[in-house]
């Protein structure tokens, strides 16, 4: 199947207005859970609140991170997977990893060269992306 534009962009811009303003944003190490519906897993190691406004609108059926996603680990360890979240609900997860740069891979890229992270220390993300197919 091949959707228009304007589709494309319709259907990445109703995952921010469907999850709303300012969720919730948690780093954990391990593996993603088996879906969004499962028990949180891992060790959360960095949890923020989004801005309110937390994606830029879609172009060309991408929709990119908005503003700066930065705050205080609170926790040390090695970043393996992401959550959004509303309250307790998951509403995206994904992979973390380095940045692109030095050879990331993960669905969220963080604005550093390692995964591993130091209590105390700041972190940002350097790359966030939706895309419709």
């Amino acid at each position: 199947m091949q959707y228009a534009t304007d589709v494309r962009n319709a259907i990445v811009n109703s995952i921010e207005t469907t999850i709303g303003t300012a969720p919730t944003l948690e780093i954990r190490t391990g593996a993603p859970p088996a879906s969004p519906a499962s028990a949180d897993s891992g060790t959360l190691l960095y949890s923020i609140t989004l801005p309110s406004d937390w994606m830029a609108a879609a172009s060309e059926g991408v929709k990119a991170k908005l503003g700066t996603w930065s705050g205080e680990i609170s926790t040390s360890g090695d970043a393996g997977h992401f959550r959004i979240k509303v309250g307790a609900s998951c509403k995206v997860q994904g992979t973390v990893s380095q940045r692109e740069s030095s050879g990331g891979t993960g669905d969220m890229k963080l604005a550093r060269e390692t995964v591993a992270l130091v209590a105390g220390d700041t972190l940002s993300v350097d790359s966030f992306t939706f895309t419709a197919g």
